[in-house]
């Protein structure tokens, strides 16, 4: 037996890719799966890609996790909080839900509404000082995508004082798995398909997360449904602190060492297509030639290292494993 693990809301995208991510995993041992309305249903059934995976669908509900050594949440935002708080304090949890990200409840009850459920560790452990307070947590809040996607583009040159945080300019497209399963009807092929459309223009979720993380002080955040299955690609840019900052030369020192965030040769920009199936992001930077910003274009995959595989990471450190176990750093192609 290995290390026993749960995923509470197994259904939907990022739970799905939690479960493949699990079943490959040389350390993990899956025991139960949760969903709302598709409990009593075979896993493969629901998730075809994991065909021959023999697990079926239970109730959420704690007495179905309560046996895990960890428990991933992967339910709609505003639903982890009071799950979380049913399970033994023995049961490491990791959420994937935006519930515990936040420590400024003024900032969660006007972007997501209703009572805030307190802040636990913050799971992005690229960024300074994260990884150990990962490693001691039992409760680990996992990013938002697009929170991931430009803090790991904007943090470093923030913390560096390389450019101005108040005055930061992202806009972000993201593939339509980012909107979750649900049936929806502005997410039919029919209606994505060919087409690029803007959406919470300037109201955006992630933005006082992203503010949180990455030290930014002022944020215009543009996020922009893609007409591809998954996948982000977010565009940075701010005003230098001096003329002759190097965003490269501050990305390269920051993630030297970083197994998954790799800082591209220069001249070659991040694809999301390079990053799919990946717990990678791709970064690429260089100064705009007639206003001097600095831009920093990120690449991942919203699934991976914006949700699930991220997630996984997370979990990786708090049982004492090494980060990568179980990760693939490389995308797969075409």
């Amino acid at each position: 037996m290995g290390i026993r693990i749960a995923v509470a809301g197994a259904s939907g995208y990022a739970g799905g890719e939690l479960l493949r991510l699990i079943a490959g995993h040389p350390e993990f041992d899956l025991v139960a799966a949760t969903a709302h309305s598709q409990a009593g249903q075979p896993v493969a059934a629901v998730h075809p890609q994991l065909a021959g995976l023999d697990l079926t669908f239970a109730v959420t509900d704690p007495a179905a996790l309560a046996d895990a050594d960890l428990v991933f949440l992967a339910l709609p935002h505003g639903e982890s909080a009071a799950l979380a708080a049913t399970l033994p304090p023995t049961v490491r949890v990791v959420d994937l839900g935006a519930d515990h990200r936040l420590a400024d409840a003024a900032a969660w009850q006007r972007y997501y509404e209703g009572p805030h459920a307190g802040t636990w560790t913050y799971g992005l452990p690229e960024l300074a000082g994260q990884r150990a307070a990962i490693a001691a947590a039992d409760r680990v809040a996992a990013t938002g995508c697009y929170a991931v996607a430009t803090t790991l583009a904007l943090a470093p040159l923030v913390a560096a004082g390389a450019v101005s945080p108040a005055d930061v300019v992202v806009v972000a497209a993201s593939g339509t798995s980012g909107a979750g399963r649900t049936a929806k009807s502005h997410l039919l092929g029919s209606e994505v398909m060919g087409d690029l459309s803007p959406y919470k223009v300037g109201a955006h979720q992630h933005v006082p997360e992203i503010k949180q993380a990455s030290g930014a002080t002022g944020l215009s955040f543009t996020p922009v449904l893609a007409p591809m299955p998954r996948g982000i690609l977010a565009t940075v840019t701010a005003v230098p602190a001096t003329a002759d900052v190097d965003p490269r030369a501050v990305l390269a020192e920051a993630y030297a060492d970083e197994p998954f965030v790799h800082l591209l040769p220069e001249g070659r920009w991040p694809h999301t297509a390079a990053t799919l199936g990946s717990n990678s992001c791709h970064l690429q930077a260089t100064r705009d030639a007639d206003s001097g910003r600095v831009i920093v274009v990120s690449a991942i995959d919203n699934l991976g290292k914006g949700a699930a595989s991220q997630a996984v990471q997370c979990a990786n450190l708090m049982l004492g494993l090494p980060e990568t176990t179980g990760l693939s750093v490389w995308g797969i192609a075409p």
